[in-house]
C-alpha cells in the first residue's frame, strides 16, 4: 500500500507542476476559501446559477462553529446538536475515557439528555460579527517609527481593539490579520464552554482502513460525532441551524462547504516558500519521525497504554502523513519555477507604475533578508521546548502568566491579553487525565532530541538536564510534579507571582529557569524577523489590491469560509474515481482484506449487516477548496440543508497549502443518508436521528 501511494504521489506532483497557475490572476475553477464579506458572487452566477443572498450567508454563518480542538463543527437542531467528525472529537473522547470505558474504541450514544457526557475542556464559538480595523491598528504606527516599536504600538493596538470589544459587548473579540497584514479584521465570537458528548461510533468504522487509507479515495468511513452545547444548564436554543437533507449530495450538484480552515501558504513569497521546504519541513519531519516512535513503543507496553497513547499517535501519523506529501510536493520539478514566475509577473507590475515601486518593491527583499537572519536560530526556535507532552507547556503557561498579568494589557505577550484569559484559564484547569507514563517516555525522548541537536553546552540543554542523564531528568520531573492536579494549579494562578516562585513543584521550577531563555529567544524573533517581515508582508497585501483589485481570497487563518464546487469525480491511477461510494464497497473492501486489520468490519457494523441498505451512499469527493481545520464542517447544497460532512482531502490535494487544482483536487466528506443510516440501523440511535430530522 505504500509503494503504491508513493508511485500515486510521484504523478500526481508532475500533474501539479503542469498545472500550475498564478494565484495573483483569474483564479481556477473552483478556487477558493472565501470570507463571507468577499464571496465571489459573479463566479457562482455565471458557472452555477446561483448567488447566495445576504440572508443566505448570515444563516450559514450563524450556524457554523469553530471547535476549539481544532476543527469545524455546525448547528444540526434548536436545541443545540452540533456535528462534527470523529476525529476533531478524538480528543474530547480520550479524555473522557478510563481503563474501564474506553469511548474511541468502543464509541457512544446518549438516548436521553440525562446520559450526556459533559467535555472536560471543549469551546465552541459562533462568528457573530466582523468589522475590518485596519485603520485602527495601521494608525497605532508613525511615520518614521523604529521597526520594533512600530510591532509593538500594533500589537498593543490589537489588544487595546479586543479588549474593549470584550468589554462592550462581552463576546470573544480577536484581531484577525487577512492578506498577511493587507487588512484586519475584527471577530466576535459567541462561546460555549458547557458541551456535552451525544454520539460517536466506534473509531473503527470512523476511521475505516487506518492509516494506508487515511487521506486517500475511494474512503468507506463514518467520520462523524456529535455534542451538544447547553446555556444555563440547559440546551441552547438555536435560531439557526442547519436542517438536514435525507437525500444527501447527488452527482455534478452545485455544493458549499463551510468551515475554519487553519492555514493556507498561497500568498507566501517565493523565499518564505524556499524557507519551508529546505529548513521548516525538514525540522518537523524529524520532530515528528521521533515522538511517532516513541509514542508507539509507549504503546506496544500493555492495552492500556496503547489507549492511552491512542489518540496521540493518530494525530502524528495525520501530521506526518500531510507534512510529508507537502514537502515531496515542493520538491517536485516545476513547482519552484512556476513559483518564481508567479512571484515576477506580480512585481514587473508594480515596477511599471513608479508610485507603486517606490511604495512597495522593496517588501520581497526585506522578507528574504529576515528569512536569512532566521536560519543559524531554527534549530533553537524547534528543539527548545518543555519537556513532556502536557505537563511542560501547563507549568510554562503558569509562571509567564503569572509575569503577564503584572503588565499593561498591550504589553503583554501574545496569548496573556485579556481578551484572552477566559479561555486561557478554560484550558488550564481542564481535569482532564494526564498520564505519567506517557508524560516521561515523551519527556526522556525530547530531551536526547536538545542534546543530540543542540549540544550539551547549551544552556537550555544544561538546564533541562540538570547535571542528569536524559532518563533521570525526566524521572525527577515526573517525581516531583502535582501539575496533574487541576486544584494546583489554580491555586498557583491565584496565588500570583508570590505563589509561583515560591512553589518547588519541579516543572514549576524548570519553567522557571527555562522562561528567561524562551523570552530571549522570542523577543529577538520579534525584533529581528517579525518587526521586519511584518510590516513587509503587508506592503505586498496592499500592493495586491492596487494590482489586481479584491478578486482574491486571503490565505486560511482558523476563521469561517466559505468554498464551493461541484460533486464530481476525478481521473486516478489511469482509470476514474467515482463521485461517491456505498456500504456495498465498505462490505467489499473487507472481503478483499478478509477482514483483517485494518479492513476489519467493526462488531456492530457486521452485525447489521443485514439491516443496512447497502446502496447508501457512505462517502463522496466533491470540489470545494479545504484545508486542516475544514475536518468537521458541514457540506450544504444550494437551500442550505447537510447533504455531507467533511473528513478529509485525498492525496492529491496535499499541495493544496501552496496551491490549487481542480483536476484531482477533492473533498472527502461522509454523505448526510450515511449518518441517518447508522444511527438508526447500526447504533440504535433513533432518537438522534429524529431529533436531526426534525421529526
Amino acid at each position: 500500500m505504500q509503494k503504491t501511494n508513493e508511485r500515486r504521489l510521484s504523478g500526481i506532483f508532475l500533474l501539479a507542476a503542469a498545472v500550475f497557475v498564478l494565484l495573483a490572476g483569474p483564479l481556477a475553477a473552483d478556487e477558493g476559501m472565501w470570507t463571507l464579506d468577499n464571496m465571489p458572487l459573479k463566479q457562482l452566477k455565471e458557472k452555477y446559477g446561483f448567488e447566495p443572498t445576504p440572508a443566505w450567508l448570515e444563516h450559514i454563518r450563524l450556524a457554523s462553529v469553530r471547535v476549539g480542538d481544532g476543527g469545524s463543527g455546525s448547528f444540526v437542531s434548536p436545541n443545540g446538536l452540533v456535528l462534527t467528525n470523529h476525529h476533531v472529537a478524538l480528543g474530547q473522547l480520550q479524555k473522557l475515557s478510563s481503563a474501564q470505558k474506553n469511548y474511541v474504541a468502543d464509541g457512544f450514544y446518549a438516548p436521553t439528555q440525562a446520559d450526556e457526557i459533559p467535555c472536560p475542556d471543549l469551546e465552541l464559538n459562533v462568528l457573530i460579527s466582523t468589522e475590518n480595523v485596519t485603520d485602527k491598528v495601521m494608525a497605532a504606527v508613525k511615520k518614521g517609527m523604529d521597526p520594533v516599536k512600530a510591532l509593538e504600538a500594533k500589537k498593543a493596538a490589537i489588544a487595546q481593539i479586543e479588549r474593549l470589544s470584550l468589554r462592550k459587548t462581552g463576546l470573544r473579540s480577536d484581531v484577525v490579520s487577512l492578506y498577511h497584514g493587507g487588512e484586519y479584521w475584527l471577530y466576535r465570537y459567541k462561546k460555549y464552554t458547557d458541551v456535552k458528548l451525544v454520539f460517536a461510533p466506534e473509531q473503527q468504522a470512523a476511521f475505516y482502513g487506518g492509516d494506508p487509507d487515511n487521506f486517500t479515495y475511494p474512503r468507506h468511513d463514518l467520520d462523524m460525532a456529535i455534542f451538544r452545547a447547553y446555556e444555563k444548564g440547559m440546551p441552547a436554543k438555536v435560531t439557526h441551524y442547519l436542517k438536514w437533507s435525507p437525500q444527501g449530495a447527488a452527482d455534478g450538484e452545485l455544493v458549499f462547504v463551510s468551515g475554519h480552515p487553519g492555514s493556507t501558504n498561497r500568498l507566501m513569497t517565493l523565499a518564505q516558500i524556499e524557507f519551508q521546504r529546505d529548513f521548516a519541513y525538514p525540522l518537523r519531519i524529524q520532530s515528528m519521525k521521533r515522538m511517532l516512535e516513541v509514542a508507539r513503543a509507549y504503546a506496544a507496553g500493555s492495552p492500556e497504554q496503547a489507549r492511552q497513547a491512542a489518540g496521540m499517535i493518530f494525530g502524528i501519523e495525520n501530521g506526518l502523513k500531510v507534512s510529508s506529501g507537502e514537502y515531496e510536493g515542493l520538491k517536485a520539478a516545476g513547482i519552484m519555477e512556476k513559483k518564481a514566475a508567479q512571484e515576477a509577473e506580480f512585481r514587473k507590475l508594480i515596477a511599471a507604475n513608479p508610485q507603486w515601486q517606490a511604495e512597495y518593491a522593496g517588501a520581497w527583499d526585506a522578507i528574504a533578508a529576515a528569512i536569512e537572519k532566521q536560519k543559524p536560530r531554527m534549530k533553537e526556535m524547534t528543539y527548545r521546548r518543555l519537556p513532556g507532552m502536557r505537563l511542560g507547556g501547563i507549568a510554562l503557561q503558569i509562571v509567564q502568566l503569572s509575569a503577564e498579568l503584572q503588565k499593561p494589557d498591550g504589553q503583554r505577550l501574545d496569548g496573556y491579553h485579556t481578551s484572552q484569559l477566559d479561555s486561557l484559564r478554560f484550558r488550564l484547569f481542564s481535569p482532564a487525565p494526564i498520564y505519567p507514563g506517557l508524560e516521561e517516555v515523551m519527556a526522556v525522548d525530547a530531551i536526547k532530541l536538545m542534546l543530540e541537536e543542540l549540544g550539551a553546552d547549551d544552556p537550555y540543554v544544561k538546564a533541562c538536564l540538570d547535571g542528569k542523564t536524559p532518563e533521570e531528568a525526566a524521572k525527577a520531573l515526573l517525581a516531583g510534579t502535582q501539575l496533574a492536579d487541576p486544584a494546583l494549579r489554580r491555586m498557583l494562578v491565584d496565588g500570583g507571582p508570590a505563589a509561583v516562585a515560591n512553589c518547588k513543584d519541579s516543572y514549576i521550577v524548570l519553567a522557571r529557569k527555562l522562561d528567561p531563555m524562551i523570552r530571549e529567544m522570542r523577543k529577538w524573533a520579534e525584533d529581528n524577523i517579525e518587526s521586519v517581515s511584518r510590516p513587509a508582508a503587508e506592503k505586498i497585501g496592499q500592493a495586491r489590491f492596487v494590482a489586481y483589485g479584491k478578486n482574491a481570497y486571503p490565505d486560511a487563518t482558523f476563521t469561517l469560509r466559505l468554498s464551493y464546487g461541484a460533486v464530481k469525480g476525478y481521473p486516478m491511477n489511469g482509470t476514474l474515481a467515482p463521485s461517491k461510494t456505498t456500504f456495498h464497497g465498505l462490505i467489499d473492501r473487507s472481503l478483499g482484506f478478509d477482514n483483517k486489520p485494518p479492513f476489519h468490519l467493526p462488531e456492530r457494523v457486521a452485525a447489521a449487516r443485514d439491516r443496512i441498505d447497502l446502496s447508501t451512499p457512505l462517502n463522496f469527493v466533491c470540489t470545494g477548496d479545504i484545508i486542516g481545520g475544514n475536518s468537521g464542517s458541514p457540506v450544504i447544497n444550494a437551500a442550505g440543508e447537510v447533504v455531507g460532512l467533511v473528513f478529509d482531502g485525498n492525496v492529491e490535494s496535499f499541495i493544496g497549502r501552496y496551491f490549487y487544482d481542480d483536476t484531482a483536487n477533492r473533498t472527502v466528506s461522509v454523505h448526510s443518508a450515511a449518518m441517518i443510516e447508522a444511527m438508526k440501523k447500526i447504533y440504535g440511535a433513533d432518537a438522534l436521528a429524529r431529533e436531526i430530522l426534525g421529526e
